[in-house]
């Protein structure tokens, strides 16, 4: 669809048709747009068909382009529309932008930020990469347990433009804590002259802003929020994250699982902008690393060479022996690598989990080596099947915990990180209260 509207805009920009181009324009979402931009190679163009928009499409549009497109635009726009673009992004947006900025272009670009918006930024950038904290925005709508619910009504009014959602109103105490999360058509039918705690139930979702944002997206997806508050380590409420971040997340989250699970550095970029220089440096490392190991395995090979040339039928199966234990890792990898981004095995399941792996690994094995081992005999007698036999078990067995170990120490490595920016072991387990814990659906 993109393609279509590219078409239909680039014949109208060449024919001149403003009038024609305005009104095409107009009737395409600010994500249609932002696609057709990104499509477009000349920054000139670009510049002048997001100069055509109106100015209250202009935020909404660049806020859906990818990083390279952002950068591109903000650069060729004239400094007081650039100053504006920022200014109006929300938060996490534009924190976004911010982060994905080399250090040079980040100091470049932050002087056109406001001071507040710079301010804010800057706290946004201070926390670590890829947390809730860098995800969240500090747009939202609280009120406090002990005001009455006109007043508290009155306050949503005045603020509705502030909050990036008011689905639900946040509830905190005189100290900003966060004590509870109300739905808005909660206060809608109470009694006006009611304080706010006579509506409260004291049950909510909440994450440290510290905490890994893998940990914001199985929160949100077990209990089927659309809005989940953020606190510090005091219970302070300081932003949300809404699910519509939350599912560009998820989407990065389970692409870069693939690319792990194909051996290739995490790409940070679309593999369509990744230059090839990237490309290579992402995968030349996990290739030495593989070469290394079939090295080894060649080494085994070798350790055997007179048994093979006394046995030359064992060449014959040397083939299925290598490819079944690869298969068999890959089966294992796939398995444990969906299961820790989802969020179903924890790092506490390890030893329980690899006792079951065994287990399956040992009966694939034998199953398999049955299999073989019927061609080995027919093929060259009982030595050599019993042979092929215990290898296939062997390499099966191997080649299963292989699979199933590499994901979970890549995931170690990255959960290591985390413990040493947060004093908790668990840094985005839910906010428990002293009443109790329930959902917050936004």
């Amino acid at each position: 669809m993109s393609e279509t509207h590219h078409t239909e805009l680039a014949h109208l920009m060449q024919l001149g048709h403003t009038a024609e181009l305005d009104e095409a324009l107009n009737a395409l979402a600010v994500q249609d747009i932002a696609d057709v931009i990104s499509e477009i190679e000349e920054n000139a163009q670009r510049v002048t068909l997001f100069q055509r928009l109106p100015e209250e499409r202009q935020t909404d549009t660049f806020s859906y382009l990818g990083d390279k497109q952002q950068l591109d635009l903000i650069n060729e726009l004239p400094t007081p529309q650039a100053r504006r673009i920022l200014h109006e992004l929300l938060p996490d947006d534009r924190t976004a932008f911010l982060e994905s900025l080399t250090p040079e272009d980040l100091e470049s670009h932050l002087k056109l930020l406001a001071p507040d918006d710079l301010k804010q930024s800057l706290k946004l950038l201070g926390y670590p990469d890829e947390s809730i904290g860098r995800l969240m925005t500090p747009r939202f709508v609280s009120v406090e347990s002990h005001w009455t619910i006109a007043r508290a009504l009155d306050h949503i009014r005045h603020e509705a433009d502030r909050g990036e959602t008011v689905n639900f109103v946040f509830v905190t105490d005189e100290r900003g804590r966060l004590v509870d999360a109300v739905r808005l058509k909660d206060f809608i039918l109470a009694k006006q002259d009611k304080p706010v705690e006579s509506i409260m139930d004291g049950e909510y979702y909440s994450v440290l802003a510290s905490a890994d944002r893998e940990e914001a997206v199985q929160v949100i997806q077990r209990y089927d929020l659309s809005t989940l508050a953020v606190t510090d380590k005091n219970g302070v409420l300081i932003g949300i994250v809404t699910v519509d971040d939350i599912m560009d997340v998820a989407e990065e989250e389970i692409t870069e699982d693939f690319q792990k699970l194909g051996a290739a550095g995490v790409l940070n970029v679309s593999l369509k902008e990744a230059t090839p220089g990237l490309l290579y440096r992402k995968r030349v490392g996990w290739l030495l690393i593989l070469v290394v190991m079939n090295l080894v395995g060649g080494a085994a090979i070798a350790f055997f060479e007179q048994t093979i040339e006394a046995t030359l039928l064992l060449v014959f199966f040397l083939p299925l022996v290598i490819g079944t234990g690869g298969n068999a890792g890959a089966q294992a990898a796939t398995l444990m690598v969906r299961a820790l981004a989802t969020g179903d095995v924890q790092l506490k399941d390890w030893f329980k989990l690899w006792g079951k792996e065994l287990a399956v690994a040992l009966a694939l094995g034998l199953s398999l080596a049955f299999v073989v081992a019927v061609v080995g005999f027919y093929r060259g007698g009982l030595e050599i099947a019993s042979i092929i036999a215990i290898s296939m078990v062997a390499v099966v067995v191997f080649g299963s915990m292989m699979g199933m170990v590499m994901p979970q120490a890549v995931h170690m490595r990255r959960r290591a990180s985390w413990i040493f920016f947060s004093s908790f072991s668990s840094s985005a387990s839910m906010s428990r209260p002293a009443a109790s814990l329930s959902e917050t659906t936004l």
